[in-house]
């Protein structure tokens, strides 16, 4: 029986073949044309400016309005996972209590990815200014379009202190 072994060029160009395999495949698009997608963008992006309008008016059931209203929503902070749209909602309200004691929040460096035509990721930093302190973090959002509107199904937020 006889053996073929790869001579280096061989192997350099199977090994370079599949790097750009795997660099395309990572580039791959969502399947949404680039009009398509832009437009989703733009709905998310105003979903969560819409959030911290509500949250600056001191609306927290407003600012709950982007999330999914679902006993499965997922919501992890500060060490813990809360689960559901009430409990998530009780959790807000218990730490920041009545309007004029939510502060104000800024969001900033929104990163949209679109995965398909019904789910998307969203990274981003949140500033708020609260009770003469200045916290801050990231958030990673996964959402997903429901009933044609896309919500938030999954919370990731993290302090910076």
């Amino acid at each position: 029986m006889t053996q073929t072994i790869l001579r280096v060029p061989t192997r350099l160009s199977a090994a370079l073949f599949g790097a750009a395999f795997l660099v395309l495949a990572a580039c791959a698009s969502s399947g949404v044309s680039p009009a398509a997608e832009a437009a989703e963008e733009a709905a998310i992006l105003s979903l969560l400016e819409a959030q911290d309008v509500a949250w600056n008016a001191g609306d927290i059931e407003g600012f709950m309005a982007g999330y999914w209203r679902s006993p499965n929503l997922r919501f992890a902070s500060g060490g813990n996972i809360t689960r559901g749209w009430d409990k998530t909602l009780a959790r807000y309200k218990a730490r920041y209590g009545t309007s004029s004691e939510m502060g104000t929040l800024t969001t900033s460096d929104h990163e949209i990815e679109i995965l398909s035509a019904d789910a998307a990721i969203a990274h981003g930093k949140w500033h708020l200014d609260w009770k003469g302190e200045q916290p801050w973090g990231l958030y990673t959002l996964v959402l997903r379009k429901v009933d044609g509107a896309w919500v938030i199904v999954s919370d990731t937020t993290t302090s910076a202190e």
